[in-house]
């Protein structure tokens, strides 16, 4: 897979997050012209702790193993994705957009680890297609912390998930400091103890990472942000 070009736009771009998961209202998909709102943002490893679940579905807090709902402070996630075609930007539909990410305490599903075996559970998993408006919504939380990385959730947009060539773009979201030192005050996540990596000793953070943070707004008794991304497809 080559290095895709994408760029960025943290604005409103017509959706309005709606509570329990549901999918977002948008304005009419039309083009819009690339100016300075459009910003190119970095792709980022994958890591390792990516499954390729299949599980479709915009709550990803539950686990479809035993029905539990991981606890933690509610963050809607709400990812508009557009094509850049020449000076234009169009929304782009049918995308299939993956997030995954660990729990309060810093625990993946559906993996073996040092630390932890959670084969066979998939929490904080899953992966919606994107609508004619390129609109794609989660329900997901706050992610916690693990020794070496910085807080973040993993993202990868694939133009075909299931042919074995297309267009996929994998890239990290990454979350003020300040407010993550209030949000890791609340419980669970006090119990795993202070963080011991920040943004700025995160390696792969320093590779872009500025310019993929979430733009969270308080919502409810957690946060909201809204996330647009355009990609430069061959």
């Amino acid at each position: 897979m080559t290095r895709r070009a994408a760029l960025a736009v943290l604005a409103g771009g017509g959706v309005t997050l709606l509570a329990g998961g549901h999918t977002p209202r948008s304005a009419p998909a039309e083009a819009a012209p690339v100016g300075s709102a459009c910003i190119v943002r970095p792709q980022q490893i994958e890591g390792p702790y990516f499954v390729d679940e299949r599980l479709q579905r915009s709550d990803i807090r539950s686990d479809p193993a035993d029905g539990t709902v991981q606890p933690g402070v509610p963050l809607q996630l709400a990812f508009t994705v557009s094509r850049l075609s020449g000076s234009t930007c169009t929304p782009l539909a049918g995308a299939q957009v993956d997030v995954w990410q660990c729990n309060a305490v810093g625990i993946y599903a559906d993996v073996t680890d040092p630390g932890f075996r959670t084969k066979g559970h998939k929490f904080l998993r899953g992966y919606q297609v994107t609508d004619p408006t390129g609109a794609a919504q989660f329900v997901t939380i706050y992610p916690g912390w693990y020794p070496g990385r910085t807080v973040h959730i993993h993202f990868k947009i694939r133009t075909t998930p299931t042919a074995p060539r297309g267009s996929a773009f994998t890239s990290q979201l990454y979350f003020d400091d300040a407010l993550t030192d209030r949000v890791h005050t609340q419980v669970p996540y006090a119990s795993k103890g202070p963080r011991t990596v920040r943004n700025a000793d995160d390696g792969l953070f320093a590779d872009g990472g500025e310019q993929l943070i979430l733009p969270l707004s308080e919502h409810g008794e957690g946060y909201a942000a809204i996330f647009a991304i355009g990609l430069q497809l061959g």
